[in-house]
């Protein structure tokens, strides 16, 4: 599944471009070893795993899941299908060569799985007949597939997929070129309030569309029509005859991105809309008798987050009505487990959970460790699937990345150890809960910090805070290469969910209101620094700063407010909200709902939240590292840092990834730069 083999000094460095600032010397780094005494190596990131996308068959006898490999030798991540048999208990690839594949769906019957793959040079749809073992490709399809679902009798499936469109904003009139001229390319005329996308660059003009296919194979239908963007989170009516989904068909969809109604088109392309609330209404499920119809929903009100509420409406659309109207917590996914009760999923003090919901709003939580679908930071992930009173979910822990367990008769059983032929010969670090008060205003904060291996608390060990995304986003005590990666090099790695984090309710997420960034969250980071102080184990000469997106613009930040860092890197920062806003490919959801209005009228605001603006207080030494191609927080922000800091003398660097979106640690090689740079900063600060 996996490729490994040694890499000599040299050839890692090549690997991790280390020659493309010769002044900065890399962390040591040690050759494979058997040594159960050391920590996460850098190599190991190319030998690790984790499962995502559990599909159980209808019978509940049969698990598929993807089986996600970091290759060494492609850097990237190769995804394969594997299946496992519940009650034979064996474990045996399903597709696993070297193409990649996704979204497997088992048919109706249990007879047939769909799935995506490459192996024809595009990704097309693909046909696996389990008892004959035939497997044949379905589909010609230009474009990459999302939302893929049966229909109940089996005999179609549906889909979205993007349909380009021509742009009619203006009629230029060109002279012709010459036969064998070589011209420049042409201009691209945009004139679309959506024109960008991290990870895509500038859009092709198109729409997402709705689609069906003969379970069979042959030609796609389109059912939809319009300018507009629909909704790939498919369900079918239980007559097979129509789909549901959600959408936003106003002429100014494109500046409304809180709004989404659910609608139903028939085979022949009849639409008829079913809600029309105020917000977005998406993800729609009936129930297994076919008598109710459960949805998700949230408000529109301007605000930077808000909770998504499960709903239930009869099939005609008739009586609507929220569960658990009262309960502060976000609903991320849900199941349907008989006509009078559901499975979902939340997430709740930094754990991932799958819960019972019954119509009466009745809760009560069956399993907390969903996790593990994340490998470089520890941010909440996971997934899950359910049939009967049978759940399948990846189950993560501190220790590990994802694995597959099956919960029945409130039993919880592991079947994969993907990561024990690495991990297990690894002393890793371990995870500590800390809560603590903010000094701000008394506000209790979850945090974690992770000892390097041997940790004794009678030595002291240097510390290094690192902030996550979002900001409205959340970590918590699971596997974090990178962290593990900081330990095995003998940091403390202190992290917390500050306010503004998820998992802890509206009013918690919604303290950063107009506030990001601000001396509070920072107060928040700088609490939890001196409640660990406290216990004893940290040097206080050498305290370092980092964090990526929305945790490297608090990074920016902080150092603008203190010096007790002896260092920082700064990740693909926001540096200057008001050019942010104006180039970023975020602006249209962005300005709305974190600022007070627009920049040109709310220029103090937006200024009191840069960190351009605490420059001149600024002498932390810094690294800043971004991707050249991140249309999340334009390289251009790092770069007005790295000027500002360097007009001011304080010692700085750029890192800049080349060709990398938002996501820097999306390929292996990637991840690992990211950290060894990041080591190496802190190495050369380090008293």
């Amino acid at each position: 599944m996996r490729t490994t083999q040694s890499l000599s000094k040299l050839a890692l460095a090549v690997c991790l471009g280390v020659t493309s600032v010769a002044t900065l010397a890399l962390a040591p780094q040690p050759a494979f070893a058997n040594d159960t005494a050391a920590g996460l190596q850098a190599e190991d990131v190319f030998a690790l795993e984790y499962a995502s996308d559990p599909q159980l068959s209808p019978d509940g006898r049969y698990l598929i899941y993807q089986r996600n490999s970091n290759d060494i030798m492609h850097d990237n991540t190769h995804r394969t299908l594997w299946l496992l048999d519940l009650e034979q208990g064996s474990h045996t690839p399903l597709f696993a060569d070297q193409y990649q594949y996704s979204s497997a769906r088992w048919s109706p019957s249990g007879d047939r799985i769909v799935f995506v793959a490459n192996r024809d040079g595009s990704a097309q749809l693909y046909m696996h007949w389990v008892k004959q073992n035939k497997t044949a490709r379905i589909s010609q399809l230009q474009k990459g597939v999302s939302g893929l679902r049966w229909s109940p009798d089996g005999q179609w499936l549906a889909f979205s997929m993007n349909v380009g469109a021509s742009d009619k904003a203006l009629s230029v009139s060109l002279p012709a070129k010459p036969q064998g001229a070589n011209w420049a390319p042409p201009p691209k005329l945009i004139n679309r309030a959506r024109y960008q996308a991290d990870g895509a660059g500038i859009l092709e003009p198109s729409f997402r569309h709705i689609f069906v296919l003969p379970a069979d194979g042959g030609s796609p239908r389109q059912l939809t029509r319009g300018d507009y963007q629909h909704g790939s989170d498919l369900t079918w009516r239980p007559d097979s005859q129509a789909i549901l989904f959600s959408a936003n068909r106003d002429k100014d969809w494109e500046y409304q991105g809180l709004q989404g109604d659910l609608y139903a088109v028939t085979l022949d392309g009849q639409l008829t809309q079913l809600t029309d609330a105020d917000g977005r209404e998406y993800q729609p499920r009936f129930s297994p008798d076919g008598q109710q119809l459960a949805y998700l929903s949230s408000h529109a009100k301007p605000v930077p987050y808000r909770n998504a509420k499960l709903n239930v409406m009869a099939a005609d659309g008739s009586e609507q009505r929220q569960l658990a109207s009262d309960f502060d917590r976000s609903v991320a996914d849900y199941r349907w487990l008989d006509a009078e009760q559901f499975f979902i999923q939340y997430d709740d003090q930094a754990q991932r959970k799958v819960a019972r919901l019954t119509l009466s709003g009745e809760l009560t939580d069956v399993v907390d460790d969903v996790a593990g679908t994340t490998i470089g930071r520890p941010y909440l992930s996971g997934e899950f699937d359910s049939v009967g009173e049978t759940i399948a979910y990846t189950k993560g822990s501190a220790k590990r990345p994802a694995d597959i367990a099956i919960w029945r008769d409130g039993e919880v059983t592991q079947l994969t150890q993907l990561n024990d032929d690495v991990l297990a010969h690894r002393q890793l670090g371990e995870v500590h809960e800390l809560r603590y008060q903010s000094s701000f205003d008394g506000e209790q904060i979850q945090g974690w910090y992770i000892t390097p291996p041997d940790f004794d608390p009678n030595k002291k060990y240097p510390v290094i805070l690192e902030i996550h995304g979002g900001p409205h986003l959340a970590y918590g005590p699971y596997f974090s290469a990178e962290m593990q990666r900081m330990a095995a090099a003998g940091y403390v790695v202190f992290y917390d969910n500050h306010r503004g984090s998820t998992s802890y309710g509206e009013r918690f997420a919604l303290l950063l209101d107009g506030k990001y960034s601000s001396k509070e969250d920072y107060a928040d980071h700088d609490s939890g620094l001196d409640a660990l102080i406290a216990k004893g184990f940290i040097d206080t000469d050498n305290q370092f700063i980092a964090g990526g997106s929305a945790g490297g613009i608090a990074s920016a930040y902080a150092i603008g407010l203190t010096d007790r860092f002896n260092a920082a890197v700064v990740v693909k920062p926001v540096i200057n909200w008001i050019s942010k806003v104006l180039t970023a490919d975020s602006y249209l959801y962005q300005i709305p709902n974190q600022f007070p209005g627009m920049p040109w009228d709310e220029f103090e605001h937006y200024w009191q939240r840069s960190p351009l603006s605490l420059v001149g207080n600024v002498t932390t030494p810094t690294m800043l590292m971004t991707g050249e191609s991140d249309r999340r927080t334009p390289i251009s922000e790092t770069e007005q840092f790295y000027q500002a800091l360097k007009l001011r003398h304080v010692d700085t660097v750029m890192v800049r990834i080349p060709g990398s979106p938002h996501g820097i640690a999306g390929k292996p090689s990637r991840l690992i730069n990211k950290v060894e740079y990041t080591l190496a900063w802190f190495e050369k600060y380090r008293r």
